[in-house]
């Protein structure tokens, strides 16, 4: 008989020792077969039982070793060959555009890093349902290698849609968007979408376009889109703007974004009631501009930030054409955050500034009009911690609610008032902007709370908008700017969940100089803190400093 591992057993002997008893050696082993195959069943059985347990005691050492090696200190490892598995229609290249830092990891710290790397990558593309790394010895003859195994899961229904409501109070642009999504068409990556959207202030807008990861063999994905939209600002500036244009994305890296626009645009005055200066620019124009933007966000949360910082720098360039009638600017945002925590009660500071300019290009500029829809306009119900990218958001005023404004053209038949309320008014937007925001956010002292997110704030923030061109920089000063600058304060509780940040805020107005600003500021800080503790120093320090 034969031993469960297929070698001959001691009592298989061999015939030429007892030629004399082989037909009684016979017999006894066909008596015996029955006994010894029941044996052998059962010794296989329990062999195959045990044999998982004698693996695990046998790689357990081996595993503790080689996580100890680990901590220790590098282990000296390279990559033999990496194989890729289930990518029947993903061409091989977009993958394996991917794999350059683990071919050349000489370490296994390195190769683990480099996969977890390559499969955060990989999931980014939304091509693949699911993407597991395996890494298995390398061929016996190359000792110190290893071979990688992706297997990846091809996503099985590239076809995707959403449909949504989005309201936006005092804009007049409710609207109805719906949204479908064609992944991996051609196995680059490639991502398809077209979107419509229809308010019910008949504004509407439709685009397409495509995004390219990997094209080419290019470094960095490339984009573009096609769009048709309009906008509508009669409430705030009695004109309605429509762009049919082209979007590229040429470059885009970590903290580097370049855009490429190009748009033909329209403004009009459905209502005929449009103010002097707004009459003056309705029509057509053609935009063609760079724009090139610089960021970095360090901060550990982008809604509710308890430490880091940030900074946004945008550059916009137009004029990148020969016709006239291309409009001709220069435009540059900064923005920058700061979020500094105090230990207790997830309190933290949240302080920021942002600023931008926009000028014509051209002789006498200085003389020349910005375009109304490259102006800055600050105000709105946006809350500043949110909106990264330069002066918008200013809580407690209107949409546009700052800056120059014009009486609008009054209708033949009604009286004239000079106090003509804001609705009555175009608000002009300026080409200086100036806001900055102070924000404390704690933690409410329900656990409840706690473990929802739900927490509380209070703010101060200040901003104002002035207009340079048309020979208007004549009149600007910084001690006159200073003192038209608006602020507000106010208090708010934040229900933050998993679709969007909503906020009930109780806010002040005010129209008053930067000295009460951070008066109102030190109060802010003081009535939250008591007496003789860091905070009151901390606002004492804010308003001596200024």
């Amino acid at each position: 008989m034969a031993n469960a591992g297929g070698i001959p057993g001691p009592e298989q002997k061999p015939e030429a020792l007892n030629p004399n008893l082989d037909e009684i050696e016979e017999e006894e082993e066909e008596d015996d077969d029955v006994v010894e195959e029941e044996d052998d069943d059962d010794l296989e059985e329990d062999d195959d039982a045990a044999q998982p347990q004698r693996k695990s005691r046998v790689d357990r050492p081996k595993i503790e070793n080689l996580f100890r090696r680990i901590r220790n200190g590098p282990v000296p490892l390279r990559v033999h060959d990496v194989i890729v598995k289930g990518n029947t229609k993903t061409k091989d290249c977009l993958i394996e555009a991917e794999l350059d830092a683990i071919r050349n990891a000489t370490t296994m710290q390195e190769i683990i890093q480099a996969a977890n790397i390559i499969n955060y990558k990989l999931r980014e593309l939304e091509c693949f349902d699911s993407v597991e790394i395996t890494l298995d010895s390398g061929p016996p003859e190359l000792p110190g290698t290893s071979n990688v195994i992706i297997q990846v899961v091809e996503t099985k229904t590239p076809l995707s849609g959403q449909i949504g409501t989005y309201t936006k109070g005092e804009a007049k642009s409710s609207t109805v968007e719906g949204s479908l999504k064609y992944k991996n068409g051609f196995g680059y990556g490639d991502l398809w979408d077209a979107s419509l959207a229809y308010g019910f202030d008949r504004s509407a807008e439709v685009s397409a376009g495509v995004y390219l990861p990997r094209f080419k063999g290019l470094v960095t994905p490339m984009t573009a889109r096609v769009f048709l939209q309009s906008q509508d600002w009669l409430k705030f500036s009695s004109y309605k703007e429509q762009s049919l244009g082209l979007s590229l994305g040429l470059f885009s890296i970590r903290h580097h974004d370049l855009v490429y626009n190009l748009a033909w645009r329209t403004l009009t005055d459905p209502s005929h009631m449009s103010s002097n200066t707004v009459r003056r620019q309705l029509g057509h124009d053609f935009l063609s501009s760079l724009k090139y933007t610089f960021k970095f966000d360090k901060r550990n949360s982008p809604l509710r930030p308890t430490r880091g910082y940030a900074f946004v720098s945008t550059t916009q360039i137009g004029g990148l054409a020969p016709d006239s009638r291309c409009l001709r600017f220069l435009r540059q945002e900064f923005d920058l955050r700061f979020a500094v925590p105090f230990g207790f009660y997830r309190t933290a500071l949240n302080f920021g500034i942002s600023s931008g300019v926009v000028l014509p290009i051209g002789r006498d500029f200085l003389r020349m009009s910005t375009s109304l829809p490259e102006r800055f306009f600050l105000g709105g119900n946006l809350s500043p911690i949110c909106s990264l990218g330069g002066p918008s958001a200013l809580w407690g005023f209107k949409t546009r609610g700052l800056g120059p404004a014009e009486p609008r053209r009054q209708v033949r038949g009604d009286s004239s008032d000079e106090n003509a309320d804001a609705s009555e008014r175009d608000f002009l937007g300026g080409d200086l902007a100036v806001s900055a925001f102070a924000d404390l956010s704690f933690d409410l002292p329900l656990r409840w709370f706690r473990e929802k997110g739900i927490h509380g704030h209070l703010f101060a923030c200040a901003g104002n908008v002035a207009k340079l061109t048309e020979n208007e920089y004549r009149n600007f000063s910084l001690p006159k700017f200073l003192q038209s600058t608006r602020s507000s304060v106010g208090a708010g509780i934040v229900f933050p969940t998993n679709l969007f940040r909503l906020e009930a805020v109780c806010v002040r107005p005010e129209s008053v100089s930067l000295n009460l600003f951070f008066n109102d500021l030190h109060r802010l800080l003081s009535s939250y803190f008591p007496i003789h503790t860091l905070g009151h120093l901390l606002a004492t320090l804010v308003c001596s400093s200024n």
